[in-house]
């Protein structure tokens, strides 16, 4: 079940801040208010009251009256407020009418307090005074606090604009990997976009994904392989960013050679940031997956503790802090730990939840969901190409050393919901629930500090991916989902790939990190989870 809209999706600690803050707005005001009333009193009244018993009395009235019913204005202004979206950032809040939103929640507020002191015998009624002076200077000191943050914010974005002018501009480049699923979207964006693009890639998969690019404007393909140390020095020439998409991805991909994958998810990953960081490029993204969290009944963030339950994604937590070790003010790298991604993409996937699924369903097949209860984060894999470009865009102090899930928090699910949500869509299609899961992984994820760092939501949800999957396979433009082609997994197994690409020397010994990382190595593998369910 998830949270209405306007409350907060998870009490993180900015949100205890926001709340203690009001709090404490919400108890001054009302103790100016009664401050004022005595101030008031004792000026009209000081000729003719000359004992100071009547100032004793008024002010033991108004102890009284405060501690009787202060609690009980606050705890409706906090509901009141957190309605409104104070607390979770709602469209209304966050729109032009703020200042209106708030006056609107305040008085809402003081005018449900007053009816209930009139009506509810046994609390202690506030005098008229105090509740128009307390409503007032509520509402003053909300405003001002909102709008000391906003120029706060508006000071800050100017300095970080400032530092982002300073640090190097990006005009070229490097995708590795840039041919996959993710890459091959990006690469696009980033020419849609005036960049010079350089993708190195092994074409694993083929090249289908790109073959239409070939001789167009500032775009340049090397074939190679990211284990290559040559062809990624050769690459990184003139190159002022790096995105490292390039790895084995999924988790039964992983499993077929625990070698291989280390030489490519781990070991290339730390060479390759080493030739970066050597030719001064400053800019490098690192795709990373939500499926380190493993299993977790918690909302999780970037804070929470690793559980990883594959080699997949114990490779990505030990590459994660190799860079991270690596990061100083000449090199900033990113991590970026993608939600499972769906969707259409030239390199297209079937191996992967979402798409495997509405496939199935286009294709008049029955569904068949494994347990059902577990959560995934999602995210559209135009949505994960746009956050990259918008990490590069960022300004570097806003993503320098930072690891960052991608996703949106509106599109956590757990799996049997993606099953009705393919019902809607498709309502011919036959949902068949059956038994326990053997892929271990169920974790719901937080994705607000990308929100804000790099202020980007994903536009895409699963229900519109879903649509769209299901008129693509209509209308003959996705062959059959079956074909190897579409499945990182089959690829390698299937097809031989992963025969096909082993080394026989012992080069990734050079690279492998010289100490095992916690929570990462050594790596003892869980069963492989079922390819139906796909990876990330």
């Amino acid at each position: 079940m998830r949270l209405p809209g306007s409350l907060p999706k998870r009490i993180s600690f900015e949100v205890i801040e926001r709340v203690v803050a009001d709090i404490v707005l919400i108890n001054m005001s009302i103790v100016t208010a009664f401050i004022a009333r005595f101030i008031v009193f004792f000026y009209l009244n000081k000729r003719a009251i000359i004992s100071v018993g009547p100032y004793a009395s008024i002010l033991d009235e108004s102890v009284r009256d405060y501690q009787g019913s202060a609690w009980l204005v606050t705890l409706i202004c906090l509901v009141a407020f957190a309605l409104s979206g104070f607390y979770s950032y709602g469209r209304a809040y966050r729109g032009r009418y703020k200042v209106l939103v708030v006056f609107q929640a305040v008085s809402g507020a003081y005018l449900l307090f007053g009816f209930l002191t009139f009506f509810v015998p046994f609390l202690t009624h506030f005098p008229r005074s105090v509740l128009i002076a307390s409503w007032f200077l509520t509402l003053a000191a909300v405003e001002a606090a909102r709008l000391w943050a906003y120029l706060w914010k508006l000071t800050m974005r100017s300095e970080t604009r400032e530092v982002a002018a300073r640090s190097k501009s990006i005009h070229h480049i490097l995708a590795i990997g840039g041919a996959g699923y993710i890459g091959s979207i990006l690469v696009r964006r980033l020419l849609e976009r005036g960049y010079q693009v350089t993708v190195l890639d092994a074409l694993i998969y083929g090249d289908d994904s790109i073959k239409d690019l070939y001789g167009t404007p500032r775009f340049e393909f090397i074939k190679g392989d990211l284990r290559d140390i040559e062809c990624v020095v050769n690459a990184m020439q003139g190159i002022d960013a790096v995105v490292h998409l390039g790895a084995l991805v999924g988790d039964p991909a992983c499993a077929i050679d625990e070698r291989l994958t280390l030489e490519i998810n781990l070991a290339a990953t730390r060479m390759i940031a080493e030739v970066a960081k050597g030719l001064g490029v400053e800019r490098f993204i690192f795709a990373s997956t939500c499926s380190v969290y493993g299993a977790s009944d918690e909302l999780l963030d970037e804070k929470s503790g690793l559980n990883p339950v594959s080699l997949y994604a114990r490779s990505k937590i030990a590459s994660e802090q190799v860079l991270m070790r690596m990061a100083d003010r000449e090199f900033a790298p990113t991590i970026l730990r993608f939600a499972t991604i769906f969707g259409l993409s030239p390199r297209q996937r079937f191996d992967l939840v979402v798409n495997l699924l509405a496939a199935r369903a286009a294709a008049g097949e029955p569904v068949v969901i494994m347990g059902g209860q577990q959560w995934r984060p999602f995210i559209h894999v135009a949505d994960a190409a746009e956050a990259i470009t918008r990490c590069l865009e960022a300004p570097v102090s806003a993503v320098r050393g930072e690891i960052l899930n991608v996703g949106s928090d509106r599109e956590n699910y757990q799996i049997a919901q993606i099953g009705e949500l393919i019902q809607q869509v498709i309502p011919t299609v036959t949902i068949v629930t059956k038994g326990e899961d053997p892929d271990q992984r169920n974790y719901r994820v937080s994705f607000q500090k990308f929100r804000e760092r790099v202020n980007f939501v994903p536009a895409h949800t699963v229900r519109d991916s879903i649509t769209e999957l299901k008129t693509a396979v209509e209308q003959g433009l996705i062959g059959d989902y079956r074909d190897p082609k579409y499945s990182n997994y089959k690829t390698l197994a299937d097809e031989g790939m992963a025969d096909r690409i082993r080394r026989e020397d012992d080069w990734s010994a050079l690279y492998s990190p010289s100490q095992p990382e916690a929570g990462a190595m050594p790596f003892q593998t869980a069963p492989a989870p079922s390819p139906s369910m796909g990876g990330k």
